[in-house]
């Protein structure tokens, strides 16, 4: 699944291409799905909202008795002063109780939107982990970061605060415009023609704004994604001396970020002056209608006298001061909204590329054939235990008669006219078949791109193949569920990977319910205990940052040693002792011989020294297995392999 926000064509300082949210009300409706688990703090957040514009919509309107009341005492001296106080005592209490719930709602927005955040994150994080290798292989680590740092982030903006804002401004808006239609809908009229001409202004500027605002978004994953990839390949960078051009790169797709942000921003940050000048605008126009009526037309009765006086009949200097009052509101809840729509809007691409990750499809797994705990019965059958024995069996149903059959954990794997390609297009591998029996060392060599990873890669179900079939004990591995596929096999690559934690820790993720014992054991089998326990905290000691405090060398040996902890039937080794110096090499296939006792092992290596006491060795050459046999019939054959072991022809 393509990344919708993946620049194209790739490369740094490239030209960037966006595409445009595809379905807004859906995303919409998606995150108000996750705002909703939060259901009765929200409840209680929305009434604290019309009770917040409630307040400040009624404290509004008691500035007309007051000011009247107030006009009366200075006019004719007929007024009633205990009015004006008891209408002050009043105004404040619905100012103060108004503040307090305001106050009130925003603190419990606060844990409506973590709560929403914290239930985004696992799932995107959840489902992470049930994506297929391929989907990794296609994304760069800087773009999935992305997603749960810049994207969450927005979301998280538009949730605790544009959700909120929107709302109380919409409800705000509705009770002003109520108001003043109350007061006056002659003057009513002309805020609405002033409203028409602010929408057109907002449409204008926030479909600008959303434009860039995507681009922004987009922009900061390629950052982001270069960031990264430059930080993991420091070292090629000094080495070959580019620091200068990864400048220059990085200038490029930094200056394309800065000019997407630079024109988002600049769109959304001239909305509010012009929104604001747009009100005084307004408040004046309005104050010399208001002022006309009232001086120049007096009381009316009838239709005229509402549409001049509203529902009072008539316009007075107090119902005047509360509609320009009003006036001046009702411009806020507008331009406030506007504002929102930017933090929506960038929310929203936020969002769909959050979604876009959830929505991609899992890694599938139509096994049904599951790896239990055996043991053999009185008869000498093998039945299934609940508790660990050492011994493991295939539990394979039978939907045809239903019964199920037990067949024994022994790590017999066969290929059968096996054909990939990774992409439907270039086949990788053609028509491979190859047998490794329980206890046999199968090795393979060839060139770089010949096809040895990929057949690994295939064992382990990482892909699927197109053609032919695999093997496992007799079982077709398609029928296999991946989970207990993949924990019958160990796998050490030649890219080690040490997560934060101490040596034992970090041992024990092979096997999690290991003792301390059989971390020991492991780590000697690898050759790995001397040098733990020269460090200083021996077992106990803390790797960070993948393990850098220790070589590359010692770090491959960790690997070995969690593999060695699993002790499953079959292991993969990926160019495992590729880091390792020959002398440690020598010593840890001494271990290994242990290790490898009764196992299939699949070895792929450039070192031809690491594989002439395999079973059986696997030339490939572009997909194809050109040449097999053990080490002393393939020297005899004096064909690629020979070449290959006296020097003739150089591996690639």
């Amino acid at each position: 699944m393509a990344d919708k926000n993946k620049k194209v064509p790739g490369g740094p300082g490239g030209k960037m291409k966006y595409e445009k949210p595809k379905n807004p009300l859906k995303t919409i409706g998606r995150l108000l799905s996750y705002v909703a688990k939060s259901k009765g703090l929200l409840i209680l957040v929305i009434l604290l909202v019309f009770f917040a514009a409630f307040a400040n919509i009624a404290g509004t309107y008691f500035l007309t008795p007051i000011i009247n009341e107030i006009g009366k005492l200075l006019d004719t001296g007929s007024g009633d002063l205990s009015v004006v106080v008891k209408y002050l005592a009043v105004l404040g209490i619905l100012y103060l109780a108004g503040a307090t719930a305001q106050y009130t709602h925003s603190r419990l927005m606060l844990n409506v939107s973590q709560n929403t955040l914290n239930l985004l994150r696992r799932d995107l994080f959840d489902h992470l982990q049930d994506l297929p290798i391929k989907y990794f292989d296609t994304h760069t680590h800087g773009e999935l970061m992305s997603r749960f740092t810049n994207d969450v982030d927005t979301v998280r903006e538009a949730i605790s605060q544009g959700l909120v804002q929107t709302i109380s401004s919409l409800i705000t808006a509705i009770g002003i415009f109520a108001m003043m239609l109350y007061i006056s809908p002659a003057l009513t009229c002309l805020i609405i023609v002033m409203l028409f001409i602010m929408l057109a202004i907002i449409k204008f500027i926030g479909g600008k704004s959303s434009k860039y605002f995507r681009k922004q978004q987009a922009a900061v994953g390629g950052v982001n994604g270069y960031i990264e990839e430059l930080i993991e390949g420091l070292k090629v960078v000094k080495v070959f001396c580019r620091e200068e051009k990864s400048k220059e790169n990085f200038v490029a797709i930094n200056e394309d970020f800065r000019k997407s942000a630079t024109k988002a921003h600049t769109f959304a940050s001239i909305l509010m002056p012009i929104m604001g000048n747009i009100s005084y605008i307004n408040f004046a126009l309005s104050a010399a209608v208001g002022a006309f009526i009232i001086l120049n037309l007096g009381q009316k009765t009838g239709a005229t006298g509402f549409f001049l006086g509203g529902f009072q009949g008539i316009l007075t200097i107090g119902s005047l001061a509360s509609f320009l009052q009003y006036t001046r509101q009702f411009s806020n809840p507008i331009t406030q909204v506007s504002q929102q729509m930017n933090n929506v809007l960038m929310a929203l691409a936020g969002a769909e590329r959050i979604f876009d990750i959830i929505d991609a499809e899992p890694e599938e797994d139509n096994g049904y054939v599951a790896l239990v705990n055996a043991k053999y019965d009185e008869n000498g059958n093998i039945t299934e235990s609940d508790e660990r024995t050492g011994l493991w069996a295939w539990k394979h149903p039978h939907s045809a008669d239903g019964s199920i059959t037990y067949t024994p954990l022994k790590g017999d794997v066969r290929f059968h006219d096996v054909t990939f390609s990774y992409d439907g297009k270039k086949t990788v591998l053609k028509n491979v078949s190859l047998y490794a029996k329980p206890g046999q060392k199968i090795a393979f060599v060839g060139s770089t791109g010949a096809g040895k990873t990929t057949i690994t890669n295939l064992i382990n179900r990482f892909y699927d193949i197109q053609e032919g079939k695999i093997t496992y004990d007799g079982i077709n591995i398609k029928k296999i569920k991946k989970d207990d596929l993949r924990r019958s096999l160990a796998m050490v690559l030649q890219d080690t990977h040490l997560f934060t934690g101490t040596v034992e820790e970090n041992i024990r993720y092979g096997k999690l319910d290991a003792t301390h014992e059989d971390i020991v054991n492991a780590a000697k089998i690898a050759n790995a205990h001397s040098f733990i326990s020269r460090l200083p905290d021996g077992y106990n000691t803390m790797l960070t940052g993948d393990g850098t405090n220790l070589s590359q060398g010692q770090r491959q040996l960790l690997a070995i040693a969690r593999a060695a902890v699993a002790d499953p039937p079959v292991l993969i080794l990926d160019e495992a002792t590729s880091s390792i110096d020959t002398r440690t090499e020598r010593l840890i296939e001494k271990g290994m011989d242990k290790l490898m006792e009764g196992k299939t092992v699949f070895v792929i290596a450039h070192r031809l020294s690491t594989v002439r006491n395999s079973n059986a060795i696997m030339v490939l050459e572009n997909g194809e297995i050109i040449e097999k046999g053990d080490h002393d019939t393939l020297l005899e054959q004096q064909g690629k392999y020979y070449k290959l072991y006296t020097g003739q022809f150089e591996l690639t």
